[in-house]
């Protein structure tokens, strides 16, 4: 017969197929997108949804001015379903009432000078079952329960570690803000310093200058 592995290399074959079936499945739903939103702009998004798909819209402004941005998401007759002003991030969750293009757009309209950087996370239905036969009236196999498990929380993984990447991001777009500012104002009392000591030094040697004085002799 043929070249027969052990048991424990069939078995970790067999496991490395499914975590790698773990990690396609957790990449097949939703749409992820970090995008530049310049100062008197509004960016749009459409997504063709059918009816009665549960979907979920979240939001984060990770840098620029006061890091917020407004929002607002309409159905496909126009109808507004969310709509909120200068906020830093939120989420929504909806379930499609009607089939269309539904369209959520964000706006940086009312500021003047100042650019955005926007994180948004757009879900649309249910993830698909690990298992072709997940849903089937048996038990699951203890593998397949595992596996189940480790899917769950390699999505939990996804979610906190993209929550850490935006506040780090934040966090260093703010670290940089502070930056420059320090060191435009280190530079500026630079300036006033030079300027305080070079009048001083003019204003002494004012005091301690020699100053001839002229006489004159009147005769009787």
């Amino acid at each position: 017969g043929g070249l027969a592995l052990p048991q424990s290399s069939r078995l970790r074959g067999w496991t490395g197929r499914l975590l790698l079936q773990v990690l396609l499945c957790g990449w097949v739903w939703g749409s992820e997108l970090t995008f530049e939103l310049p100062d008197n702009a509004k960016q749009c998004f459409y997504e063709d949804i059918t009816i009665g798909t549960k979907c979920t819209l979240e939001f984060q402004v990770v840098t620029g001015g006061h890091y917020d941005v407004d929002c607002r998401l309409e159905d496909p007759d126009g109808t507004v379903l969310y709509k909120e002003m200068k906020k830093q991030y939120d989420s929504f969750t909806f379930t499609a009432a009607k089939n269309g293009t539904y369209k959520f757009c964000f706006s940086n309209e009312f500021s003047t000078f100042t650019h955005k950087t926007v994180y948004f996370d757009f879900q649309v239905g249910e993830d698909p079952p690990l298992f072709p036969n997940e849903n089937r009236v048996t038990a699951l196999t203890q593998m397949e329960s595992a596996c189940v498990s480790i899917h769950e929380a390699l999505k939990s993984v996804i979610d906190y570690q993209t929550h850490f990447r935006l506040r780090e991001a934040q966090g260093r777009s703010r670290a940089e803000d502070l930056n420059t500012r320090v060191a435009f104002w280190s530079i500026g009392e630079a300036f006033i310093l030079l300027v305080v000591s070079i009048s001083q030094v003019v204003l002494l040697r004012s005091f301690f200058s020699d100053k001839k004085t002229t006489t004159t002799r009147v005769g009787s």
